[in-house]
């Protein structure tokens, strides 16, 4: 009965690229997840958001048992990711800012 469909999915070139963040701001509503991917570079008081994912908590929830998933099977293979403060970044406050670069 549970039968496995196919599903065919287009990976443009310019997606395939990717984009390179090193910060995630996640906030929610009650239907939908946020999450803001962010490239800080150091010593820069202003960063803009890469792209942002929009999900149901269906979905976001999945998403967090993939990543857990591939986290554990990362570790398996190439041993335990170690937690560490970032050298250039402590504790800032996080302005968020509007389309027209104000708060």
């Amino acid at each position: 009965m549970n039968e496995k469909k196919e599903i065919k999915i287009e990976l443009t070139p310019e997606v395939a690229q990717g984009k390179y963040a090193n910060l995630a701001i996640i906030a929610h509503s009650a239907n939908e997840f946020f999450i803001d991917m962010i490239c800080m570079a150091p010593n820069t008081p202003q960063a803009k958001v890469q792209s942002r994912i929009i999900m149901t908590p269906e979905n976001a929830k999945q998403l967090l048992f993939a990543l857990q998933e591939n986290v554990h099977k990362y570790e398996s293979t190439f041993g335990e990711i170690t937690m560490r403060k970032p050298i250039n970044m402590v504790d800032e406050k996080i302005t968020f800012l509007g389309p027209n670069g104000k708060a």
